[in-house]
């Protein structure tokens, strides 16, 4: 190739390369030209909608509540909503229950406790396509405050408490917003259990309720349940004050187990060892020997067994009574019986939304009593479950397969969930219980029982230190460790019987559900210590 030709060839690749150039350029100039244009775009958009968005200072995020201000803002209960407050313009906080978006407008149930109201949230001249976008993303559980306006609906909301009226929505914040994922699904929580196997929805066990319990109390269910459960403690309360009774604060770290026996919790106490009060038997006892007659307290009582059953926990909630009687231990079993039945009473007359919304989740028959309350001997309770084929021996104690059955056979013949069983054989009972003096196999002792299981203990106590000293004996308990227990006695003290209540049983079989767990608000027991 001769040297013109190479050249030729070189000045053709170059115009070649050359124009490729070119056409990259254009290209990437185009480009850019394109995404300016887009940018352009999308800023305007942006701009637009901004100046379209006319409610942006209806709704957004707070600032956190830092006590900034105090702002002169009456809020309504959601429980207050009804068809009186309609067209009225009002604040509310709540929580956001459930979101659902719907084209250009958004429905919310916004829930308070155990009540709900459904709202919504639609494009109009007070609320932006921006708003509504806002208010279906907030997410569930979050706390709002919102302004809206009651509304009558034609058809009545079903799937809410206030079912006579919505809101509609004119200002929404967000007060404290809730992480997007849950732990526990509350419709989940509070489904019916046939319900969820039969269609094949969730159901939430009882382990993921108590590690999640913050959430699992804010279920309708749960809510009933304990406000039911504060109810019974100040019916107990009202009850006994108002029959001149006195309350009482004993202590929980005791030197010496309460009851004799071994089921005690040991704490270290500086330099020795000291225990959890099982109950405040001791105490309520002192209380009556120093003339106050009749007494009460409602505290945490601990039991170390290792029984892990439906209706065993570590610590409960004791109500305990005390008090001296006249002649016979009957008038304590009848001052006793009646504050029960008061308080039945009281749950009826007054707690009627919270037991129905017990109801429908954990549907059971409606609790029965008599006035005056059944009370049963011992023997006749025996005699009825011989007659329905149960081999037992006269001192032997109620097995807890036997108390249900005989609770079933007593409600046939009777007619009741409430009654008392009354002298005890001795043997089964603890060291201070005073014996029947015209029997000595039996004792002045007795149980009280719901729904077939027992809520109560209790007995006349032997108030006599000689006597005391001698049933201890008998009983192989060492008389240095109840020492300061029986010298209470050495210096005269009244006739006096008494008895100790579990709260959260009386409410698990008041509302007939099936595990005490469900009636404590945190509770222990041999596997559990947390939350």
């Amino acid at each position: 190739m001769t040297k013109e030709e190479v050249q030729g060839a070189a000045e053709e690749d170059q115009q070649v390369q050359s124009k490729k150039g070119l056409k990259k350029q254009q290209k990437e100039a185009e480009k850019a030209a394109k995404k300016a244009e887009k940018q352009a775009k999308l800023a305007a958009e942006q701009q637009g909608s901004e100046e379209d968005d006319f409610s942006k200072d209806r709704y957004g995020v707070s600032a956190m509540v830092q006590s900034q201000q105090k702002l002169d803002r009456t809020l309504t209960r959601v429980q207050d909503l009804t068809t009186e407050r309609a067209d009225q313009l009002i604040w509310l906080r709540a929580r956001v229950h459930t979101s659902r978006a719907k084209g250009k407008q958004c429905f919310l149930v916004l829930r308070q406790q155990q009540f709900n109201v459904q709202a919504l949230v639609a494009v109009g001249d007070r609320a932006s396509k921006q708003m509504v976008k806002f208010a279906a993303n907030v997410t569930k559980e979050s706390i709002v405050d919102v302004e809206a306006v009651v509304r009558k609906v034609e058809q009545k909301i079903e799937s809410c408490t206030q079912q006579d009226v919505e809101l509609h929505i004119e200002r929404i914040f967000v007060i404290s917003q809730a992480e997007p994922r849950l732990p526990l699904q509350l419709d989940d929580a509070v489904r019916a259990e046939g319900e969820g196997e039969e269609e094949g929805r969730a159901t939430v066990n009882q382990d993921t309720r108590l590690d999640n319990r913050v959430i699992d109390l804010r279920t309708t269910t749960s809510q009933a349940v304990f406000r039911l459960q504060s109810g019974v403690c100040q019916l107990f309360r009202d009850t006994l004050t108002n029959k001149g009774f006195v309350e009482i604060q004993t202590p929980k770290i005791i030197s010496a187990a309460s009851e004799g026996g071994a089921n005690v919790f040991t704490v270290s106490y500086f330099k020795t060892s000291a225990y959890l009060a099982q109950s405040p038997q001791l105490y309520k006892q002192m209380c009556i020997c120093a003339d106050f007659d009749k007494v009460f307290c409602v505290g945490p009582v601990f039991r170390a067994e290792d029984s892990n059953t439906h209706r065993h926990l570590t610590e409960f909630v004791g109500l305990d009574i005390e008090m001296a009687f006249n002649y016979h231990y009957h008038e304590v079993i009848d001052s006793i019986t009646d504050t029960m039945v008061q308080i039945f009473k009281g749950l009826q007359d007054n707690f009627q939304t919270e037991i129905q919304t017990v109801n429908k989740q954990f549907p059971s028959e409606p609790f029965k009593f008599l006035e005056p309350t059944l009370r049963l001997e011992y023997k006749e309770g025996v005699a009825m479950l011989r007659e329905a084929g149960v081999e037992m021996g006269d001192e032997e104690d109620l097995s807890t397969p036997n108390e249900k059955l005989l609770g079933r056979l007593v409600k046939e013949k009777y007619d009741t969930d409430f009654y008392v069983l009354d002298k005890y054989p001795l043997a089964v009972r603890p060291f201070y219980t005073m014996p029947d003096p015209n029997d000595p196999k039996y004792s002045n002792s007795y149980d009280m029982f719901m729904r077939g299981e027992e809520i109560l203990s209790g007995a006349q106590r032997v108030h006599d230190a000689q006597l005391l000293t001698e049933r201890a004996i008998h009983h192989q308990i060492d008389l240095e460790k109840i020492k300061a227990y029986i010298d209470s006695f050495r210096y005269g003290a009244p006739p006096h019987g008494g008895g100790g209540i579990g709260l959260e049983r009386v409410c698990m079989l008041y509302l007939g559900l099936h595990n005490v767990r469900q009636t404590s608000m945190f509770p222990r027991d041999p596997k559990r210590l947390t939350p």
